[in-house]
């Protein structure tokens, strides 16, 4: 899967509940496992004087924009 080449973040797992559970407490909240993708995008930025493509998240992205003024 890809990840940031900033910070390293990619896909992580979890679980999906549902919180429709009226009734018996027998019946519980069913969970379902989910997976929770980064927002990566592929852009080219200038790192020095080097023009670098990187697989990028869009917060270190955000970041980069704000440091770099």
């Amino acid at each position: 899967m890809a990840k940031c080449a900033v910070c390293g973040k990619g896909t992580i797992h979890g679980r999906n509940i549902r919180h429709k559970h009226s009734g018996r407490w027998q019946r519980r909240a069913p969970k379902t496992n989910r997976v929770f993708r980064a927002n990566i995008h592929k852009r080219t930025l200038t790192i020095g004087d080097a023009t670098v493509r990187l697989s990028i998240c869009t917060r270190c992205l955000r970041t980069q924009l704000k440091t770099a003024r």
